[in-house]
């Protein structure tokens, strides 16, 4: 039976890095980032596990190498575009590639070893807005704001237990069950889901609402 990465003639790959990353990512996508074991992996890859440390020096190096292949996806905009459009673009990117990744974002949040495409990725960000006039004190906190936002909106979104159709079916029960009358506005928060199907997710939202706030503050300075 061919495995995961074997190519269609069915020779096997040499292993290397980039194959021992790459089956990572594809087990992680599909069953979860506590799937990615040594053994596990490389019985996906065909060969015993501890043939993998020829190529990563122990599972938190696996975990970060996959982790700076997520960075690389990120498109960093060039460097003459407007501070708001580039830091727009590039956090839209990176939002979309942790929703790609599921696993990511709470991994890139946790790891403090950075990789090369991660490195490119903070210094691009911090760059732009540098070269924007941020004064440092706000340019640290806008930073971090936007960063924020990115990765926390990416875990609220994954996390969410319901898809639309439960949500639909809890908000309807919800209303039969609760007293509406002494938490009227719990009511119509929830009325307003069930008529109202907003088919974004709010990150663009919230994001543009960051952007705003800190160009003004920027201008003011």
């Amino acid at each position: 039976m061919p495995r995961l990465n074997d190519p269609p003639n069915g020779r096997r790959a040499p292993l290397n890095r980039d194959r021992v990353l790459d089956a990572g990512i594809a087990l992680a996508d599909t069953e979860g980032i506590g799937a990615v074991t040594m053994r596990r992996l490389g019985r996906t890859l065909g060969v015993e596990g501890m043939a993998l440390y020829n190529h990563v020096d122990n599972k938190e190096d696996l975990l970060d190498g996959m982790l700076d292949r997520v960075a690389n996806e990120i498109e960093l905009p060039d460097n003459d575009a407007d501070w708001r459009d580039h830091t727009r673009r590039r956090a839209i990117s990176a939002h979309t590639a942790f929703l790609r990744h599921p696993w990511s974002a709470s991994l890139w949040t946790a790891s403090i070893t950075l990789g090369p495409a991660r490195m490119r990725y903070l210094d691009s960000a911090l760059r732009t807005l540098r070269e924007a006039g941020f004064p440092p004190d706000l340019l640290d906190r806008a930073f971090h704001t936007i960063e924020n936002h990115i990765t926390g909106h990416a875990l609220q979104a994954l996390d969410f237990p319901l898809d639309h159709g439960e949500m639909q079916e809890m908000g309807e029960g919800y209303l039969r069950s609760f007293p509406a009358e002494r938490y009227p506005d719990v009511a119509a928060h929830i009325r307003h889901h069930l008529n109202h199907q907003d088919k974004s997710d709010g990150f663009e939202f919230g994001l543009d609402l960051i952007l705003d706030g800190l160009e003004r503050m920027r201008t003011a300075t």
